[in-house]
């Protein structure tokens, strides 16, 4: 599988490492080792890795990728394992570096407005730990709890990215583990910073192949002292799409601009256990706004708002209590879940389009799924033109499924590249999505990534045949 040479652990490494970390219960191998590990989220991509350590400091990770370098042995880091691409599945098994357990927060400085932290740290902690203090940390991908970690190393970017962007433009500087184990920090509490290349960005995204985040300096903002969202039905789905270019053009932009059908809502519904609170459209626009003031709000979402009714909404509601906002937004972060339960296997596409083409993707996926035989549901990001599809299996033969597959991820991939888009928007690479990055990219792209790499970790010892390693 790989032009390079790796030792497989046996009982004198296995001793090794336990003398390292010092403590049994954080080496997990052999029946000890929970299935979990062999794969993330989605499933699709498995492999074991010989032993897993659950790693307590960046002192721990120096120490054992210091080992791993003096013996070839891979590594593979992980957070809390809610990827869909095989980043964090162990290709070439070895030692998995678990950094749940570096879950830390280190420093609230409110003089530079700075949160440092450790990369286990979970989303939806850190976010509850900055807005009591009436601070805001803006990235909010879906998954609220994965790690920091994780987001940084995807570059995640989640729903309110058409305003604020995404977790790259709010890290200030890393604490990163190299693959020979030396520790250095990249970046820092600065907020300009032009002193030579950029190492700190190019470790975020990288998907854990050139360093081990084990601390983050992240950028905070003022906490918005008013939010309010808008759940706009239309009679159409290419009517709600077309809306968002008008609002996105408008002076008024929204902090999230949201698209769903029905079907998915439904999905919702059953997972929840609990109605939606409208149902009289086929599609929906799902916006929020916020600002300094009420005032600042009202007016934002006023004007908007008579956008979308001169486009054609049937209505637009207004969530103006804490109930119906978290029944409206709960309900979107269960989308993932739900569609799962739904079938009996799936495979995601997280594909990035220009906003302007957002409906002619949506409309094309209704093509693939009769041209590759497959029950395709999808939703996302209308606001900057990235979209999630899921691709579902239901009682196909695992035959089928695999042919109807690959033939529905080379329709949806050719199609997003003539809409000069790109793989993927916020989930990575990882394993599963090489072969489309590759019918993406130049050659002279791979050629300078594998160059970055080959720097960084010549051995290529960490996360092997990710993102565009052969």
């Amino acid at each position: 599988m790989s032009e390079y040479i790796y030792k497989r652990l046996d009982h004198d490494d296995i001793d090794a490492l336990r003398q390292l970390i010092g403590d049994d219960s954080r080496l997990l191998y052999g029946e000890s080792l929970p299935e979990d590990y062999s794969h993330d989220e989605l499933g699709g991509v498995a492999s074991y890795p010989d032993v897993v350590i659950r790693a307590a400091s960046a002192r721990e990770v120096s120490d054992v990728m210091k080992y791993a370098w003096e013996h070839s042995i891979p590594v593979t880091p992980r957070g809390a394992g809610t990827g869909l691409v095989g980043s964090s599945v162990a290709m070439e098994h070895g030692i998995m570096l678990d950094t749940t357990l570096m879950n830390q927060i280190l420093e609230l400085d409110e003089e530079n407005l700075t949160l440092t932290v450790e990369p286990g740290v979970l989303l939806m902690d850190l976010a509850a730990f900055v807005e009591e203090r009436g601070f805001f940390y803006p990235p909010d991908p879906g998954e609220k709890s994965a790690t920091i970690g994780g987001n940084i190393s995807t570059n995640a970017g989640g729903m309110r990215a058409v305003k604020y962007g995404v977790t790259r433009d709010f890290v200030r500087g890393l604490e990163v583990v190299l693959p020979d184990g030396r520790i250095l920090e990249f970046g820092g509490k600065v907020v300009k910073n032009s002193s030579g290349y950029d190492l700190k960005d190019l470790i975020i995204g990288s998907e854990g192949t050139l360093g081990i985040i084990t601390k983050a300096v992240l950028k905070l903002l003022p906490k918005p002292a008013c939010t309010i969202s808008l759940l706009v039905p239309f009679p159409s789905l290419q009517q709600a799409i077309d809306t968002v270019p008008v609002i996105v053009k408008s002076r008024h932009i929204p902090t999230a601009i949201e698209f769903m059908q029905r079907q998915v809502i439904q999905d919702a519904e059953e997972y929840l256990g609990k109605p939606f609170p409208d149902s009289s459209a086929d599609a929906y626009l799902l916006l929020k706004f916020d600002g300094s003031s009420r005032q600042e709000v009202d007016a934002a979402y006023a004007a908007v708002a008579d956008l979308c009714l001169e486009q054609g909404a049937l209505d637009v509601l207004i969530s103006d209590t804490d109930e119906r906002e978290e029944s409206i937004w709960k309900a979107r972060g269960a989308f993932l879940e739900a569609i799962k339960g739904s079938t009996t296997l799936m495979d995601e596409v997280d594909m990035v389009v220009p906003r302007s083409c957002v409906n002619d993707m949506v409309a094309y996926l209704d093509e693939v799924q009769r041209l590759a035989g497959l029950r395709i549901k999808s939703f996302g990001h209308a606001g900057d033109g990235n979209l999630h599809a899921y691709l579902l299996k239901d009682e196909l033969s695992d035959e089928e499924w695999e042919a109807r597959l690959k033939q529905a991820m080379e329709l949806v991939y050719k199609k997003a590249r003539e809409l000069e888009g790109q793989v993927s928007g916020e989930h990575g690479i990882g394993y599963a999505k090489k072969p489309y990055l590759r019918q993406a990219l130049p050659e002279a792209d791979f050629e300078l990534m594998n160059g970055i790499k080959a720097v960084f970790d010549p051995k290529n010892l960490l996360n092997p045949h990710k993102i565009a390693q052969a």
